[in-house]
């Protein structure tokens, strides 16, 4: 009996730890946090307000990350599909060494732009604390959506035809 319950128990929390996309509707739409952040091709600084007007997913992921890397070419395709209609993906990366991240986008073929975090736009994201995060922005540069962990390409073709228009 014992044991039952603990397998049971054991069974109950790798559940609940199994990754999975939390898709959130922002609940009270908030304005995208303004940034100035290095882009890694060029070390150039690009600031937020480069993209106003465009409906952006801003996505938080880093090289060392599995889900991250499994979702850049969705995140290219995206990119190829919507850029005509006033749209970008921004990743922001958290490594720590950007040469690795340029590589990443080399060999990769990154076609959107790619920035170095600092800890002030990961805090002013409302805290990113694991990777892949992702924001859906709209035109008038609204958060309207979160999705945390690995997002299909279905979901957000769905969720950016809503807001592209």
């Amino acid at each position: 009996m014992i044991r039952q319950i603990t397998i049971a128990v054991l069974l109950a929390g790798l559940i609940v730890l199994m990754p999975q996309p939390d898709i959130m509707d922002a609940e009270a739409a908030t304005k995208m946090p303004s940034f100035e952040l290095e882009d890694v091709v060029t070390g150039a600084p690009i600031a937020s307000t480069s993209f106003e007007g465009k409906s952006l997913l801003v996505t938080f992921w880093a090289t060392w990350c599995p889900p991250c890397i499994q979702e850049i070419p969705n995140l290219i395709k995206l990119q190829n599909e919507y850029s005509a209609n006033g749209f970008s993906v921004v990743a922001i990366s958290v490594d720590q060494e950007k040469g690795v991240v340029q590589k990443m986008v080399n060999r990769k073929e990154i076609n959107y732009p790619v920035m170095m975090a600092d800890k002030a736009v990961t805090r002013d994201f409302g805290g990113v604390y694991g990777i892949p995060t992702s924001f859906l922005v709209s035109k008038k540069g609204t958060v309207v959506k979160r999705y945390s962990g690995f997002v299909p390409h279905s979901v957000l073709v769905k969720d950016l035809q809503q807001i592209i228009n």
